[in-house]
């Protein structure tokens, strides 16, 4: 499984990092073929994330021939500063989304990334969730929001706020490589991932 996280200026760090652990351990203790991947639209390589983290990017968007994009939110409610509404009015980064998303790739969207995933209508009369800053929004965007932490559909995957992108990820292995694995990880990471995900 290749797995593409893509990064923004002003994207909110555990957003993206916490799941690029989780599912860089998964691959590792699968012993299964595929790459995590930080990338960025325009190929730009470094981004600096709304608490001042620099972050490094492998590569553009799309490239790596991804199976799965995850998506990060941050910075939503800040109409001045850069982060997700910022890529949200720009247009550009959720239009290439949906050009992957109907090229059969996957997507999973973290806090106000599902915003990212709905402007191209994405979430359309699908269950969806999101930070709880944003639910309005999602809802106004023709989502069917719901109140859990993880909402699964197949291949479009969305989470609350921040670290509900743990629990998106944990979701994520287990899915793919199965309970015994994702055990491994949260034992590994002393974490317990939440049971509160909504699969449709």
């Amino acid at each position: 499984m290749n797995v593409e996280i893509v990064l923004y200026e002003g994207f909110d760090e555990l957003d993206a990092v916490g799941p690029y652990e989780v599912l860089a351990n998964g691959l590792r203790y699968a012993d299964s073929e595929g790459t995590v991947r930080m990338v960025t639209r325009d190929g730009r390589d470094e981004v600096t994330a709304s608490h001042g983290l620099r972050v490094g990017a492998d590569g553009r968007l799309g490239d790596g021939d991804p199976d799965l994009v995850v998506v990060p939110g941050g910075g939503w409610s800040d109409h001045d500063s850069p982060g997700a509404r910022a890529e949200y009015d720009d247009g550009r980064l959720p239009m290439r989304l949906a050009e992957l998303y109907g090229a059969d790739v996957s997507l999973a969207s973290v806090c106000t990334g599902g915003m990212l995933v709905a402007k191209p209508g994405l979430f359309e009369d699908l269950p969806a969730v999101t930070h709880a800053s944003a639910l309005d929004d999602l809802a106004a965007a023709g989502a069917d929001v719901r109140d859990v932490r993880v909402v699964d559909t197949g291949d479009l995957l969305s989470a609350g706020g921040v670290t509900s992108g743990l629990d998106l990820a944990f979701h994520l292995v287990e899915r793919e490589f199965g309970s015994e694995v994702a055990d491994r990880v949260a034992r590994e990471m002393e974490y317990e991932p939440t049971d509160d995900v909504l699969v449709v």
